[in-house]
């Protein structure tokens, strides 16, 4: 468990090494945000289906996407990261959380070169995971800065956590005492996105991993049960965060159950390749 502050920016830090179970996955856009500090081979991404991969060596920070966005692994992996909140981005960075949604942009893009090199240098001579992450909490707690409007987010936030998304946004707007254009505005900044739309990938992100695909699945009942209009809503909804029809979605996460059963990875990434 992170520290204090740091506890209520980010939900984790972890140590990852080995080879990959593919060579690409997806990722479905979950409702929060991503630091890496790549200490192997470059890795490359896709932010979108419109946009072309990028080559990632030192890294990346991926604020809360919009969309699915591909992840490809070199042959061995070795890596440190970081697992944020929503909002948790915000006070380590130098631009809107707006400018990089969908954008996913290198760790020196963030903080510039000398210091993720040095950083990168020292991960790299640590004596093991525990002292890597331990140096990762270090280097976060030092960048640490005030950000204005974090509280506002971070607890209009924590109300879309608590219902799952399901929640009028206007309400939101109401118990802050704010309006919803300054409520968005906000959300923007620090987030990247507005807060129907982080409302929409908590209920979707929710919804889906309460699904366990080695069972028979009715979406009928799915839809209803996390408060979606019609089914028809819901696959429209599916399809426009994951690429992928439900049923098709359901065959993918069953090849990775097959033929990686028990990984880690398993729950959320998809097999692209």
């Amino acid at each position: 468990m992170p520290r204090p502050p740091l506890d209520g920016l980010i939900d984790d830090l972890y140590y990852l090494e080995g080879a990959p179970p593919y060579a690409r996955l997806t990722l479905p856009p979950a409702p929060s945000a991503l630091l890496i500090v790549n200490l192997g081979s470059p890795f490359r991404i896709r932010g979108g289906t419109d946009i072309e991969s990028a080559e990632y060596a030192d890294g990346c920070v991926v604020t809360t996407p919009t969309r699915a966005w591909d992840f490809g692994y070199p042959p061995r992996t070795r890596s440190v990261g970081v697992h944020v909140k929503p909002w948790g981005l915000a006070p380590f960075l130098p631009m809107p959380a707006a400018e990089l949604c969908d954008r996913p942009v290198t760790v020196e893009q963030v903080w510039g070169r000398p210091a993720i090199a040095e950083l990168r240098d020292r991960l790299g001579t640590a004596d093991g995971p525990h002292e890597m992450l331990t140096l990762l909490e270090e280097e976060l707690m030092r960048r640490l800065r005030q950000t204005a409007g974090l509280g506002l987010v971070r607890h209009m936030s924590s109300v879309i956590v608590a219902t799952s998304g399901v929640v009028a946004i206007g309400d939101l707007s109401v118990a802050a005492g704010v309006s919803n254009t300054h409520l968005a505005q906000r959300f923007k900044e620090l987030i990247g996105v507005t807060p129907k739309r982080l409302a929409r990938a908590h209920r979707f992100a929710a919804t889906v991993l309460a699904i366990n695909p080695a069972e028979a699945v009715d979406w009928s009942d799915v839809a209803v049960g996390a408060g979606y209009f019609d089914q028809a809503h819901f696959g429209h909804e599916f399809r426009e965060f994951t690429g992928l029809t439900p049923t098709r979605y359901i065959e993918v996460r069953r090849r990775f159950l097959r033929e990686h059963p028990g990984h880690t990875l398993d729950g959320w990434p998809l097999p692209a390749d």
